[in-house]
């Protein structure tokens, strides 16, 4: 039997007809995509991946924010939020009720451009068990990669579309190959005047004495929810938060660092280019503790 749940977004803009709720469950086994869906064959679309814990889809709001956003730059019509929203809960009820169980779920949200020449979006709702990521969140080995790009690309050259989550992954899945070629788990971006970015599907996160900072989103940067959530644990015991551009010399100098993202939570880095790092477990098992708990 197919565990995951997959809704069909039948009004991804504007407002649905009375008594419509403008998605309906699909068969997840059946063909749903056309193959002239502009996803397919542009990779033209954004999407959106929320962690599900609990049976409670965490920073939702944030995260159809992003979803708005990222259209936008791709200037695509805006989401139906209320339509989205209610189909990610739908979603997250069905797989549960089938189901059960207390695993880590996600819920991803796909947007496209739809049909080539249609004129009308297409969307998808998927909701399924996350991979196991304890062993991430006990500590990660990571590399530095050159970007190719300024770090004010996204003020410069907004057509390359540097800040949107868009359906284009093949060059953040081909960073990630290679980094285990040269035996890592992840990298962290740089651009090529020489500051930290972000990762792949990443934010990165800087412990420097009692502050902790981030890349400012403004160089081309996803904003992260994850991100927003860290920056509230750690400002609820005292350190000072910062958004601000970081060199990659401050990237190696810092106390500490993690990568943080919605499903995976907080990894520690244990290692970046060869230089080790030091991890405080037990503030981690906290912040994934705390990341963990949130119910909105």
């Amino acid at each position: 039997m197919t565990r995951a749940t997959l809704l069909t977004i039948t009004t991804p803009t504007g407002t649905p007809d009375a008594g419509d709720a403008g998605f309906v469950l699909a068969d997840l086994d059946a063909p749903q995509v056309r193959v002239t869906d502009l996803s397919v064959t542009r990779g033209d679309g954004v999407f959106e991946t929320v962690a599900v814990i609990g049976g409670h889809p965490q920073a939702l709001e944030p995260h159809l924010a992003r979803l708005a956003h990222s259209a936008d730059l791709l200037d695509l019509p805006v989401p139906a939020a209320d339509v989205w929203r209610a189909a990610v809960q739908a979603g997250v009820a069905d797989y549960l009720q089938r189901n059960g169980g207390d695993a880590e779920l996600f819920a991803k949200l796909i947007y496209t451009r739809g049909v080539e020449g249609a004129g009308v979006p297409s969307g998808w709702v998927f909701v399924d068990e996350g991979e196991d990521f304890s062993a991430p969140r006990q500590g990660i080995r990571v590399v530095t990669l050159d970007r190719g790009y300024r770090h004010d690309v996204a003020e410069t050259s907004p057509w390359l579309l540097q800040g949107a989550k868009t359906l284009s992954y093949a060059v953040n899945r081909a960073a990630q190959r290679e980094a285990v070629r040269r035996g890592a788990d992840d990298v962290i971006f740089l651009s090529s005047d020489g500051f930290a970015l972000e990762g792949p599907t990443s934010n990165v996160i800087l412990r420097s004495g009692t502050t902790i900072r981030t890349p400012q989103t403004d160089q081309g940067i996803l904003a992260g929810t994850t991100q927003a959530s860290v920056f509230e644990f750690f400002a609820a015991r005292g350190y000072d938060t910062v958004y601000e551009e970081i060199t990659a010399d401050e990237l190696t100098g810092a106390d500490a660092l993690w990568l943080v993202s919605s499903v995976r939570q907080a990894a520690p880095i244990t290692a970046l280019d060869g230089r080790e790092f030091p991890v405080d477990a037990a503030l981690t098992a906290d912040l994934n503790a705390f990341l963990l708990s949130r119910t909105s």
